[in-house]
């Protein structure tokens, strides 16, 4: 048995199957934001604070996608 399993990514949480993730960033204060973007409610679903590009990668390797639209 080895102590270093390769990485499997989780499914996407229900109900956001199938959208694009995307970072936001607050214009007052500067904060951003990743998680999965609807676009008919235009909003953020599953949404995490980003404090680096590290969290941003991390956010895309934990759902085994490797894009992000920024907006």
């Amino acid at each position: 048995m080895s102590l270093f399993k390769k990485y499997k990514p989780s499914a996407p949480p229900k109900g956001c199957e199938g959208l694009e993730i995307r970072t936001e960033s607050s214009t007052c204060t500067g904060e951003t934001v990743i998680g999965f973007y609807d676009p008919v409610s235009k909003k953020l679903l599953c949404s995490e604070l980003v404090r680096s590009s590290e969290d941003i990668e991390a956010f895309c390797r934990k759902y085994g996608r490797e894009s992000v639209k920024k907006k």
